[in-house]
């Protein structure tokens, strides 16, 4: 679905991303683990479009779209949930879903609610007014929306209750089970890697892991992940 090759990207003289390779094949859900300043947001935008690598490729089904427009990678089927909710809040609920449905979506928005049912409670209220939780589910109603191929999603569970968190993993645990495909940043480890097929880990711009969950152990989460022992 997915294939970043040799990415080197940054913002201006900062390097970021040192020749990274990583793959998301199709239905599968990726986790990228690092601790803080690794480069996790950065590759998440350079997957999206909404930074262009500097060297390397990227892939989505095949088809080179380096450099390309985030409109035309949203068009490929990738769909990205950045961090910080990313929703309209000057704009009611459902409004932000009418925005978020594609042409032709018809009742895509009524089925949404139908996932998040206290989205449907609020449909004419602000959607900065509402909690940090139901503005992530807003949020996360856009993957549903779209239909998309491949979600991305940038710490989707951060200042939220663990009640709520649950409820988010719950959502994308159903997502996962239909077949999309996920590249998923979250600082919930054990639950990222419950959800995982595979998982990389970057530091300091580079994966210095790639495999599956059962590889993982205690001790490498605790040096690569928190940076205890680097």
């Amino acid at each position: 679905m997915l294939e970043l090759s040799g990415i080197v990207a940054g913002y201006d003289s900062a390097v970021v991303l040192r020749n990274v390779d990583l793959v998301v094949p199709p239905g599968a859900v990726v986790a990228l683990l690092g601790p803080n300043g690794a480069g996790k947001t950065t590759l998440l935008r350079v997957a999206s479009g909404l930074l262009a690598p500097t060297e390397g490729r990227v892939l989505v089904e095949g088809k080179d779209m380096t450099g390309s427009a985030p409109y035309r990678l949203a068009a490929a089927g990738v769909c990205h949930i950045p961090e910080g909710r990313g929703i309209f809040p000057a704009l009611s609920v459902a409004e932000n879903l009418r925005l978020q449905t594609p042409p032709g979506g018809g009742r895509m928005a009524e089925r949404a609610v139908e996932v998040f049912p206290r989205l449907g409670e609020r449909m004419s209220q602000l959607a900065g007014t509402l909690s940090g939780g139901e503005q992530q589910m807003l949020a996360l109603a856009r993957a549903y929306l779209c239909n998309p191929k491949l979600v991305l999603l940038d710490e989707v569970s951060m200042g939220l209750a663990p009640k709520i968190v649950d409820e988010i993993f719950e959502y994308l645990h159903t997502l996962a089970a239909q077949g999309t495909a996920m590249l998923l940043v979250e600082q919930y480890v054990g639950k990222a890697l419950a959800l995982a097929d595979y998982v990389h880990i970057l530091k300091r711009g580079r994966i210095n892991f790639a495999g599956e969950p059962c590889e993982i152990g205690e001790e490498m989460v605790a040096e690569s992940y928190l940076g205890v022992g680097a």
